[in-house]
């Protein structure tokens, strides 16, 4: 890698945190039936929460921005985020109301899995007052996309502190236009189609002035392009168990990769996003978002 900062890397993670309820299940029942299922945990999840969770795990001091509350399913995600070594900063602190909470069905077998959630409807998030210094306090800022004002005003912030700007890309969402322009690395999905991109994503951010940008097509080769060139970067095979969060380990582990490389190359970013690839491909492995972090 690159020049790096000297200790520990600190990352700031913006977006949504939710209560995940996963059944591991033979099939997805249908309508009217009832199954048993073979496995169930209840954790904290969301895109910035798993992302966060993995970038302490990996060594960094990860700090998640984002709206919890205090109803009583609050204290069982703060709790988990505790134990997991994540500090969160609740800016929904003294709401009532209950968290996002998902719904998850895993399949047995497949490893894919079936979601519902309300996301991050339940809340419209202002910015802290203290966020300058909040964002000072970091290496770099994940963003999921997810309590858009806040996500704008963090990057702004970022932006003119200096501070590199992750995006996770799951989808296309209101007020992504926005928040592009103050994003210098985004690594999407294949399901994040930005409205008239005909199809190349990777044109597009670019075209958006994002620096490093690559696409992840589930098991399939992840496609980036960067400054000095662009290429592939192949997913290890694994046995499927269990989809879900892979891709919120690939972005924490790649946001943890380039809190530490003040300047990378191409050969960096590919690199990074080797790693990082190798890890979530890891993740499906095993049933549970963390149960991966037992081998790492």
């Amino acid at each position: 890698m690159g020049p790096r900062t000297r200790g520990r890397p600190r990352g700031l993670f913006v977006g949504l945190c939710t209560l995940d309820v996963v059944q591991l299940v033979d099939r997805v029942p249908a309508p009217d039936e009832k199954l048993t299922a073979r496995d169930q945990l209840v954790v904290a999840g969301g895109p910035a929460a798993n992302a966060a969770v993995a970038f302490a795990h990996l060594g960094g001091a990860a700090r998640l921005l984002t709206a919890v509350g205090s109803h009583p399913l609050g204290e069982t995600v703060r709790t988990d985020l505790d134990r997991a070594g994540v500090a969160v900063i609740d800016l929904a602190a003294g709401r009532d109301e209950p968290p996002a909470v998902s719904s998850v069905l895993v399949t047995a077998g497949t490893g894919e899995r079936a979601v519902a959630s309300t996301n991050a409807r339940a809340h419209r998030l202002a910015p802290p007052p203290d966020l300058g210094a909040l964002v000072a306090a970091c290496d770099i800022v994940q963003f999921d996309g997810h309590h858009p004002a806040l996500a704008l005003a963090t990057a702004r912030a970022a932006r003119a502190a200096g501070r590199r700007t992750v995006l996770d890309g799951g989808s296309w969402k209101p007020g992504t236009e926005d928040l592009l322009p103050y994003i210098d690395v985004a690594v999407c999905s294949a399901s994040f189609r930005p409205p008239g991109a005909a199809g190349d994503t990777l044109r597009f951010l670019r075209g958006q002035g994002v620096t490093w940008a690559a696409v992840s097509h589930g098991p399939r080769p992840l496609v980036w392009t960067g400054p000095d060139g662009g290429g592939t970067v192949d997913v290890p095979e694994v046995p499927v168990v269990d989809t879900l969060g892979a891709g919120d380990v690939l972005h924490g582990a790649l946001t943890h990769a380039l809190a530490r490389n003040a300047a990378p190359t191409g050969a960096d970013f590919a690199g990074a996003l080797r790693t990082a690839a190798t890890l979530a491909a890891r993740s499906c492995a095993s049933f549970g978002t963390r149960a991966w972090m037992r081998e790492v």
